[in-house]
């Protein structure tokens, strides 16, 4: 029942936090409305198709601690985060610009110490999370422009540049593959 739910609600949140009823107003507002939050709220996320000067692609193997796809093999890229516009002068009055490009940037960096440029579109797609959430990833893809890789361990374990024919010898997350290729078919 609510009674006992707001109960033990309550109960955690002492326990746990410094309770006020700020908390337990959260907490009721996502157990009641966490269903039409799941159908309505994504995760927004950019993947990077990164092509160096050999014509080689960057794949990376996903930490084991990772919630989706632990150990496959990926492109680097991350969700999209308010702070990746909010702190940034807005392009018009309302709206920033560039942000799916500005966060690839950024995460491409962050995850492998290298920067990129001419940043184009490949496709996009969507997930659904353990969590129920569901996320759209926009896949993009990048020339590498300087820096060596240089991993942030806790997501990303390990790297390969590869040409289109090595990258089938990595055990990719699915559709992977076919991103790469419609980029190679891109560049040729």
């Amino acid at each position: 029942s609510v009674i006992e739910f707001t109960r033990l609600a309550t109960k955690f949140l002492r326990r746990k936090i410094n309770f006020d009823h700020r908390n337990l107003f959260k907490v009721l507002f996502l157990f009641f409305f966490i269903d039409d939050i799941q159908e309505k709220a994504h995760y927004v996320a950019v993947t990077g198709i990164i092509r160096n000067a050999d014509g080689k692609y960057l794949i990376c193997k996903r930490s084991a601690n990772e919630k989706v796809f632990p150990n496959k093999w990926c492109v680097p890229g991350g969700k999209i985060q308010k702070n990746d516009f909010l702190n940034t002068p807005k392009d018009t009055n309302d709206h920033w610009f560039d942000i799916f490009e500005k966060t690839l940037q950024r995460e491409i960096l962050e995850e492998t110490g290298i920067t990129i440029k001419n940043i184009g579109y490949v496709s996009n797609l969507a997930l659904i999370r353990p969590s129920g959430f569901s996320t759209i990833i926009v896949s993009l893809y990048a020339d590498h422009d300087d820096g060596e890789v240089r991993l942030h361990e806790e997501e990303l374990t390990d790297h390969a540049w590869v040409s289109l024919t090595e990258a089938k010898e990595y055990d990719l997350i699915e559709n992977i593959y076919e991103q790469i290729e419609k980029v190679e078919w891109m560049y040729n």
